[in-house]
């Protein structure tokens, strides 16, 4: 029923082909980031030094795995779409292999990297902490990223082929290829964590192994898929070689991206070790918690715009620049209506949130979660603003502006309110929160004010022109 083709996306209604494109995509993403609540909600009931070791754990994770995927997995959607928009089947099918090829290579070199920096990188973290507890913190942290990025290959491969699907309009199986791992990480988690019948009480260990297990599981579904009807025509053996010029075009396209989401995750990383020296464990057990909550809650808006980056760049191949920008300003109302209302909700029961997700934190920590909820729930219009103005570019092709607008959002107002607030005025970790709500409206503000001068000097028509060359 969810089903969209090529027709579809450049002749037919554009906000049904966007809800229908982004409907399994949304549920992909909510299945994904709840498998992160999912050892959220056990941790939680472990221990708070659980908690917030993970949480820092989380910080170097994110900061690797933005180094390794985005360049392979957006340059990957991106072509593809292009090229199945133009009927180029074969330059789709070699760029979804060299897509994968280029996955699994940087997945496994910046796996082995970042194991090797395990031990000096949470020492230093949990050396910030002024007060005590911090060696339950930093063993936890350690333990949970040693199993993590053994198994970084597998998470990376796995959303490389999650584009590839995606790129060709199939965001369906990209679903299921996100629900067999919850499933097998809802049901492993416990079992592992607190050893339930036959299983060993792992603690930490028994949740990084759980989500590593999952991903396997994810990426071996896909891989039958290919065997199937559905995944007919995506893969080729005479496009299955290496191609340089297809390589480039996947680096020149993604690395943008990597960047982006490096520069970001760089910054976030800077504002846990700043949450840490102002509220210590339990500012980032607070900011842990309010980042599983708000991926949460951009779940619509995520998957509306990986929607959206597909439908662009195949109305750019299909030399529709008129519907491309049409569908960028179709998607941008639904995506600010959308959490408008999730923010409203947020709002009104913050408390509620916590004490369903991490029971065993203590005052200090929920009252910390607390705030970071409230204040959070003010910026998510603009989160969904800004989300579906960087996919309209990046449906273009234009991926260097997400960029440049993502280094300014976080360092020219992230980082500066949330170390200036909390370290050298003693604002306190609530600094921290307010740095990242408004950093999320200025750049929603600064995105839409270029997406606008750009789209009126005929960004959409010269990106189809480039296409049609």
């Amino acid at each position: 029923m969810l089903d969209v083709s090529s027709e579809d996306i450049t002749e037919g209604n554009l906000a049904r082909a966007l809800v229908f494109l982004a409907t399994p995509l949304a549920a992909q993403g909510l299945v994904r980031v709840g498998e992160a609540v999912i050892d959220l909600f056990w941790l939680g009931r472990l221990s708070g030094d659980a908690v917030a070791g993970v949480g820092l754990a989380d910080s170097f994770y994110a900061l690797v795995i933005a180094a390794v995927i985005y360049a392979p997995m957006v340059g990957t959607q991106v072509l593809v779409s292009q090229r199945v928009g133009s009927d180029d089947d074969e330059s789709a099918r070699l760029t979804a292999f060299n897509g994968m090829v280029l996955g699994a290579v940087l997945a496994v070199v910046g796996g082995v990297l970042a194991f090797l920096f395990i031990d000096p990188v949470v020492g230093f973290l949990a050396g910030l902490e002024s007060g005590g507890g911090g060696v339950n913190v930093e063993e936890s942290a350690t333990t949970y990223l040693r199993v993590i990025f053994l198994g970084l290959s597998l998470a990376v491969v796995s959303d490389v082929l999650e584009m590839v699907y995606i790129g060709h309009g199939d965001s369906k199986t990209s679903l299921y290829m996100n629900v067999v791992p919850v499933l097998v990480n809802v049901t492993l988690d416990p079992l592992l964590i607190f050893g339930y019948g036959p299983f060993p009480r792992l603690e930490v260990q028994g949740a990084a192994l759980a989500t590593v297990t999952s991903w396997g599981a994810g990426l071996l579904f896909g891989l039958v898929v290919l065997r199937t009807s559905r995944g007919t025509g995506l893969f080729s053996r005479a496009q299955a070689r290496l191609d340089r010029a297809t390589m480039r075009d996947l680096l020149d396209t993604g690395a943008p991206i990597a960047g982006q989401n490096l520069a970001r995750q760089v910054a976030r990383f800077a504002m846990v070790v700043v949450a840490f020296l102002a509220g210590g464990g339990a500012g980032v057990a607070a900011y842990y918690l309010g980042a599983r909550v708000a991926g949460v809650s951009f779940v619509p808006a995520g998957g509306l715009k990986n929607a959206l980056q597909s439908v662009v760049g195949q109305n750019i191949g299909a030399e529709r620049a008129d519907r491309a920008d049409r569908a960028t300003r179709v998607a941008f109302a639904i995506a600010v209506g959308l959490l408008t209302v999730v923010g409203v909700v947020q709002l009104l029961v913050p408390g509620a949130v916590v004490d369903l997700l991490a029971p065993t934190l203590d005052g200090t920590a929920r009252g910390f979660a607390v705030d970071y909820l409230t204040i959070l729930a003010y910026g998510y219009p603009a989160i969904g603003a800004a989300y579906m103005l960087e996919g309209g570019f990046n449906g273009t092709g234009r991926t260097k502006v997400p960029f440049v607008s993502t280094v300014l959002q976080f360092y020219a107002v992230r980082l500066p309110i949330g170390v200036g607030g909390a370290l050298l005025l003693d604002f306190g970790v609530q600094a921290v929160f307010w740095g990242v709500t408004v950093s999320n409206v200025v750049v929603a503000v600064g995105l839409g004010a270029y997406y606008l001068r750009s789209v009126n000097g005929g960004m959409m028509r010269r990106a189809a022109g480039t296409a049609a060359d």
